[in-house]
């Protein structure tokens, strides 16, 4: 595995070129990635199809912003939703599930957050952002964060999370 490509040395240098080296990793690997994005509505994507060649290894992007859309394109079961709340471990987890099941990714990832200004709670207040990394083959991984600033502080923050867990998880677990 080549550790330099996924190691974490250098990720202050910016987004893009965080999703250029994970890029480089996945090509090296032959694995394509699928994207479950609510919070951050495409940004994942967009930052990875902003990279010339991205499409040997980026496969596709679901931006499932609304319950709805969780359910219809992601099959995220209504009840689970009902029972946890979209900003959960169970509906990241099931996201992550959706997108490997709707695309011929090997990877995908998922978030699901409440990036503000309002819709937070006393249990959920604005910043909180689950996320979830999965391989066919290998486990699914969720976490929970809290994140802070404003709302374009807050997608940021949530997409920078979702590339280093992706990698993250890629270092532990394959």
């Amino acid at each position: 595995m080549e550790q330099d490509l996924l190691s974490s040395q250098g990720v202050a240098a910016g987004l893009d070129q965080l999703a250029r080296r994970l890029g480089l990793y996945l090509s090296a690997q032959g694995w394509r990635l699928a994207t479950a994005e609510s919070c951050t509505g495409g940004w994942v994507a967009k930052l990875l199809t902003d990279i010339p060649g991205s499409s040997r290894w980026f496969e596709r992007g679901f931006v499932v912003y609304s319950n709805e859309a969780k359910c219809e394109l992601l099959d995220v079961p209504a009840a689970l939703i009902d029972q946890h709340g979209a900003v959960s471990g169970q509906v990241a987890r099931a996201m992550v599930e959706g997108a490997l099941a709707h695309s011929r990714a090997e990877l995908a990832l998922a978030i699901t957050g409440i990036a503000g200004p309002g819709g937070g709670t006393s249990d959920k207040p604005v910043g909180t952002a689950w996320f979830g990394w999965g391989m066919r083959g290998y486990g699914i991984a969720t976490r929970l964060n809290l994140l802070r600033g404003e709302r374009a502080d807050i997608r940021r923050q949530a997409v920078e999370t979702s590339l280093l867990g992706l990698i993250e998880y890629l270092r532990l677990y394959v």
